[in-house]
This record gives structure tokens, sequence and C-alpha cells, in this order.
């Protein structure tokens, strides 16, 4: 029988105890059972991060910025470029002074080509905000990064406006608060500061952004001079800086529209430097690109510059020294391939403008930022995307955002800009909806404030439901947002809806429009009065100076209050617009008003009359809840 006594039992048999022994001479690593292990799913965010570390590592051993700019634009994910500013910077602290100096040089040499201005900013920000954590590895932290962001600032890829903006936003135990005072008093304010800051970390590596193009420039003139063809080829070989080539054919051909002499010298060099690989054929196209997205600018100093640019784009494809793929690829702008492309990367601006606008609490810097990408004709794109952006935020950014709209239909967008962002979205609400579930709701009330705050009149709400689709969900939307805004008291409701105002409570902003009237009414100067209204920044609240100041001459019977309003209005600080809707709000109290001041109603006929005579309310206003 099997598995007696001296036997090996049935073959069959098995021994439940047993286990591999991995010191055994014949262990087999195959014969180990298997065991599933759950593996994490990894972010886009995560990938980027991991990603970075060896494209930074690889630039710090071989000083080649020409490659590490590729590596990253393979990397993608420009979104996220940011986290590459902090990385590098992060490393660089913690190394010698030629991984700072190169850091700096990395950071001069990507700006505006591989990594936009405000992804450098939120970089900086980043830095920033991680100073606590950071000096705990780097005790010396907060001088380095100083020092950083001072460079950066003297390099011109951080405005010097940086400063004042990150100081509002930092509490005042941060160590990043600590950082920005010394960038700013110990560094950027010393004389000849630019120089210092330069040279700190040796400079051995050093050449700006700003000194290739002066280098460029130079050349290009000495070459005009001489005619050497070969000596220019020389010298942009030298300047060791082939990711930058497009500089050199953007300032060439302009060049050679500003002087037709020096055409024929221009396209002799180019067409030279493209045969002899000194410039390659995707720097040519993008210097050509460039300077084809800059020529409602030069027209302004070259009248024919267009013209004089589709000739020197027809010879240069001719001669083979531009690719044909350039006018395939649209980029003259008239092919439908290159309109998606700008409107990508219009995208990509637009939020990393807005993301950083939830930082700063900056109008004035967004309003800057539209300008400078320019574009105006994707400004509904804009709306559009600000507004579902801060669907999915809290109040504070909700309230940001109708701050931000008042702003830009005062200063760059016009109403019909934002009745097509605001139309856009509605025709879109049903499938914003299937991710944010009160999106219907909110978008009424955003449309709501919009006429409450003067961004759009009353009949904008008409137009933009003529032009939705009869079925459309958005439809609803709109009606909801009528009610809103044709509701009594749909004023302070509305403002009151995310907060109210600039960040002040409504009652904050009431309390300061009292106070400022009653200076005036006790002798106060009209100038005076008109500069505190004004600095108030709330445009679209003056109908609550409106209110204050009549009821106020009807209290103190001194109509002393309705000259300020003239002025305010002769001086456009009130709208006629908002002086409506102040005398409406009088209006429809007029019966409470009147158990205090029991002739309230004649007093505010009276007033009706003389601002129609002095023009500033409308004719057509109605009294007939006064009568």
């Amino acid at each position: 029988g099997a598995g007696g006594k001296g036997t090996w039992g049935k073959l069959i048999d098995t021994d439940a105890d047993a286990c591999l022994d991995r010191n055994d001479p014949n262990y087999d690593s195959g014969e180990e059972p298997y065991e599933l292990v759950e593996a994490p799913v990894s972010t886009p965010l995560e990938v980027y991060k991991k990603s970075v570390v060896p494209i930074i590592e690889e630039y710090f051993s071989n000083s080649d910025v020409k490659l590490a700019a590729s590596d990253l634009k393979e990397l993608g994910y420009d979104d996220f470029h940011r986290y590459f500013v902090k990385k590098l910077v992060s490393m660089a602290m913690d190394r010698h002074d030629k991984e700072k100096e190169m850091a700096s040089v990395l950071l001069s040499s990507l700006y505006g080509n591989v990594i936009s201005s405000s992804q450098i900013r939120l970089g900086f920000v980043l830095l920033l905000e991680a100073v606590d954590d950071l000096a705990v590895d780097i005790p010396a932290v907060v001088d380095v990064l100083a020092l950083f962001i001072a460079r950066a600032v003297v390099d011109d890829i951080l405005p010097p406006a940086f400063l004042s903006k990150a100081k509002v936003s930092l509490s005042e135990s941060s160590k990043g608060l600590q950082v920005v005072q010394i960038a700013e008093k110990s560094y950027l304010s010393a004389p000849h500061h630019a120089e210092l800051i330069e040279r700190r970390w040796g400079g051995s590596t050093h050449i700006t952004v700003e000194e290739v193009k002066k280098r460029i420039a130079d050349l290009l003139k000495e070459y005009i001079k001489n005619g050497d063809t070969a000596e220019a080829c020389r010298c942009i070989r030298e300047l060791a800086v082939p990711f930058f080539h497009h500089e050199v054919v953007k300032r060439a051909l302009t060049l050679g529209m500003e002087s037709p002499a020096a055409e024929a010298l221009i396209v002799k060099l180019l067409k030279e430097a493209s045969e002899e690989c000194l410039i390659s054929s995707s720097q040519m196209m993008k210097g050509f690109a460039r300077v084809a997205e800059s020529l409602d600018d030069l027209i302004l100093d070259i009248p024919s510059a267009k013209s004089e640019f589709q000739l020197l784009v027809s010879k240069a494809i001719s001669e083979g020294w531009l690719d044909s793929v350039y006018v395939r690829s649209g980029a003259n702008g008239s092919v439908e391939d290159d309109e998606h492309e700008k409107l990508a990367r219009y995208k990509r601006e637009a939020v990393s403008i807005i993301h950083e606008y939830f930082l700063s609490d900056d109008t004035a810097e967004v309003i800057r930022s539209l300008k400078e990408l320019g574009y105006p004709e994707y400004n509904p794109i804009f709306i559009k995307k600000l507004i579902t952006i801060a669907l999915d935020r809290k109040n504070r950014e909700k309230e940001m955002v109708s701050v931000l709209l008042s702003s830009l239909s005062m200063e760059l967008f016009s109403t019909e800009d934002i009745a097509k962002g605001f139309i856009m979205l509605l025709e879109s609400a049903e499938d914003t909806a299937l991710d944010i579930l009160d999106a219907s709701d909110e978008l009424g009330l955003f449309l709501a404030r919009a006429v409450i705050d003067d961004v759009l009149v009353p009949l904008s709400l008409e137009e933009i439901s003529s032009k939705l689709p009869p079925n459309c969900s958005g439809v609803e939307t709109l009606n909801m947002a009528r009610s809103l805004a044709s509701a009594r008291h749909a004023g302070e409701r509305l403002l009151r809806c995310w907060g109210g105002g600039t960040g002040w409570a409504v009652e904050d902003a009431k309390d300061k429009i009292t106070k400022l009237l009653e200076e005036y009414e006790s002798g106060g100067d009209v100038g005076e009065a008109c500069n505190c209204i004004r600095e108030l920044g709330m445009s679209f609240f003056n109908h609550e100076v409106v209110k204050k100041a009549l009821v106020m001459a009807m209290e103190k019977k001194n109509e002393r209050t309705l000259t300020l309003l003239q002025e305010c209005f002769g001086e456009g600080i009130i709208t006629i617009n908002q002086m409506t809707k102040g005398f409406s709000r009088v209006r429809d109290g007029l019966d409470d008003l009147a158990l205090d001041i029991p002739d309230a109603k004649e007093k505010f006929l009276s007033y009706v009359e003389h601002a129609k005579k002095s023009g500033w309310l409308l004719p057509s206003f109605g009294v007939a809840s006064a009568a």
C-alpha cells in the first residue's frame, strides 16, 4: 500500500503544511503562489510630476536647454507647467550655485516659447505657498527663493507687480511673505540691482532672453550694413540658442518689410541659413507664424506689411527654404486647422487667466492679460469658460465672476460679446447639468445678476431668448432669470446672492454710502463726494447712492444732495440706468416712507420733474406708483 513507512506515498499526495524554501538549491520562484496586488491608478498630474524630475536631473547634468525644452514639449500638459517651475526651483535651491544659475537660465529660455507667462507666475505662487514646508529640508530657503524671484523680475519673466499681489494673498505669519519682502527690499531696491542679481550665482551660463534679442538685433543691423552672409551665419551659430532661432526669422522678416532695400539681403540670409541647416524648418515656420500673428500691429508702422509678407511667403516656398506645410497648416490664419489651433491655444490661456484671477482677485490683471492675449472675436468664449468654471466652485468665486463681468463690460467687452457668451452657456445648459446638478439655477442667478449690475440690459434677455432653439432647456433658465431680475427688491437680493459687492458685505457698502452723503450734506465738497463714490468701485451699486440721496433730501428738507446727483451724472459716475433704478426703488417704497415723511410723495414728484428737466432721468420714467 501507498504511504507506508519508508515510502514516498501516493503520486497524488500533497502536504498541506509544506512550504517553499528559498534556500533550497532546487528552489524555483515559478512555484510561488500568485498574489494579485492592486495597483493605484495614476492621475495625469501625478504622471506629469514624476516625468519632470528626470528632465530636470538630465538638464543639470548636461546643461542642454534645447533638449530640456524638447522633452517638456513632448510631455504635453501645458496647464501643468507651473509644477515644473516649482520642481525646478525646489531642486535647484538644494544644490550648488551652478544649478541655481542653470535653473534661472532655463526658465528665461522656456518663457513664452514653452511655458506661458501665467504658468510661470503660478509656479512661483506655488513656491511661496510651500516655503514653510521647504524650510524643513532647505534652511536658507527664504533668502534663496527671494533671490530666485528677484532674478525672475530682472529677467522679465515675472512682472514687478507680482510682488505686491503676492503680499496681499499671503498671511502675515507665513515665510512666503518674508520671501517677498526680502526680494523687494534687499535685492530689487539695491543700486545696480540688476547686474548684482544676474551675477550672484556666477552667471557663467547666463544669457537672458532680452540679451539674445539684443544680440540678434545687432547682428542683423550689422549684416544689413556689410552684406556678409557667412559672418551673419557664424554669429547666429555662436548664439547657441537653436530653440530661439524663430526670433532671428521674425526680426529679419520685419527688417525686410521695413526697408525694401534690405529685403534682398534678408532673403539671401534666411535662404543660406536654411540650406546650411543652421535654422531648422520648424523654427523657420514658427518665425513666419509669429510675423503673421503680429501683422495687425505691423501695418500701423508699415502700411503695406500684409502684401509684403505674402510676397515673402511665396518667395520662400518657391525657393525651398520655407516648407509648403506652412500654407497647408494655415500659418497665415486663413485655414481652418490653424483656426482650431488658435482657438485651442486661446482656451488654454483663458483657463490660466481665470484660475489666476481666483487666486489674486485682480480684475485689472485679467483685463491686461486679455488685451495682451488678443483675439477679441473670442470674447464670448471667455465668458462661457469663466462662468462654467465658476459654476463648479464656491460662492466666493461666483461673486468674483459677477464683479469681473461688471469690470469687463465697462472696459473691454461689448454687450453683444457678453450676450453671445450667455447664449453659448444656455445652449449647452443640458450638458452642463450632467456634471453640475444645480447649473440651471446658478446660471439663472448669473443672468439676473448681470441685469442688476448693468452688464446686460433687460432687453438683452429678449434678444437672447430669440436666438435660442425652440426646445432648448436654457429657455427655462432664461425665464427664471427674468423673474428674478423683475421681482420686488431684486437688486438687494441679487447683490447678496453670493456675498455681495467687491468683497464687502452689502451692509458695509450701504454704510459707506450713508457716511459720504452725510458728510457732503453737512457742508462737504461736491468734488470730494464724487471722488468717494468713484473710489467705492461699485458702479453697479450706484442706484443705492441715488436712493439714499433722494431719501436724505426728503428727510433733511435740503435738496443739496440733488446737486450731487446732478454732478455725478455730468461726470459719468452714475449712469442714467443706475439713476432710473434708484428713482424706481424710492418710488416702490413711497408708502413706507410716507409713514415718517408725510409729504414724501409730493417731494418725490418734484424731484422726478427736476431730474427730467436736467436730463439725468428719462422723460418716459413713470410715476404712477407715486401718484
